[in-house]
């Protein structure tokens, strides 16, 4: 599947390959070895969007850092269009479920931190006002986190990592904290956006729903240590719509993957 077909509102999409091969990670804890991931093998498509289910612990988070590149894998291969996955790259962002803003620093500031680190602020402050134009936070430069709604404040974080003009953008729970309504809102501008950009998107979430309604393809993993229990494509264009019949049949079935089929 091409990537144009993933994503048909970019025109040219910005997404990375992401291949993950046989991968298995761990921890030492009270000098033994505690496994988090087993022999887990997934390909992303450029521009596609993928989500990934489990139950809480498994490994998921884990598997984030690993394809940002903030640890080795203890065994298996992570490439990023063919090329290993040694450390963290620009073209990896990461958005946590916590903001994690410098209170001090305004938003324009907080914004910038991933230019100023690399030396190109002088050069490119362009970007930054672009990338609260893109979350619609442009009359918000100037105001400190504190000013923010919770809803504000990770649109922030949206634009931190845009900035760099992400091929992958990592999404670890990144409205987990945010009330029902304000998170409705914020999924729609995280389709509208990666509509917009054509990056490749890796989720992971613990809503079922949230899930269906953003990604191309759903992957469920189990208890850990986490392998994958099931792949599912989601089949329907966007927007999508809560009440679908087949996005309610999909939600059925994965909670039966998650051994909470009888809470349905």
């Amino acid at each position: 599947m091409v990537a144009a077909a993933l994503n048909t509102s970019a025109t040219q999409t910005a997404g990375l390959a992401l291949r993950i091969e046989h991968l298995s990670h761990g921890f030492a804890l009270d000098g033994q070895r505690l496994p988090v991931l087993e022999n887990v093998s997934i390909d992303v498509a450029p521009g596609e969007f993928v989500a990934l289910l489990g139950p809480s612990g498994c490994g998921k988070s884990t598997l984030l850092r690993l394809v940002a590149g903030l640890e080795p894998a203890d065994s298996g291969a992570l490439l990023a269009d063919g090329a290993p996955i040694t450390g963290p790259d620009p073209s990896r962002v990461v958005v946590f479920q916590d903001p994690t803003l410098y209170p001090w620093r305004r938003v324009w500031d907080n914004v910038a931190l991933g230019l100023q680190a690399q030396g190109l602020l002088k050069t490119h402050r362009a970007k930054v006002d672009a990338a609260l134009a893109k979350v619609g936070l442009s009359e918000f430069g100037r105001a400190y986190p504190r000013q923010l709604s919770g809803g504000m404040a990770q649109r922030v974080a949206l634009a931190r990592a845009l900035v760099n003009e992400p091929r992958l953008l990592i999404l670890d729970e990144p409205l987990g904290k945010l009330d029902s309504l304000t998170r409705i809102t914020m999924q729609k501008e995280l389709i509208d956006l990666w509509q917009r950009q054509g990056y490749t998107a890796l989720l992971v979430t613990h809503d079922v729903e949230e899930a269906l309604l953003l990604a191309n393809r759903v992957i469920v993993f189990s208890d850990r240590p986490a392998s994958i229990k099931a792949q599912l494509t989601i089949e329907r264009p966007y927007p999508r719509h809560r009440d679908d019949p087949y996005l309610v049949d999909l939600r059925k079935q994965i909670l039966g993957l998650l051994g909470l089929g009888e809470s349905w």
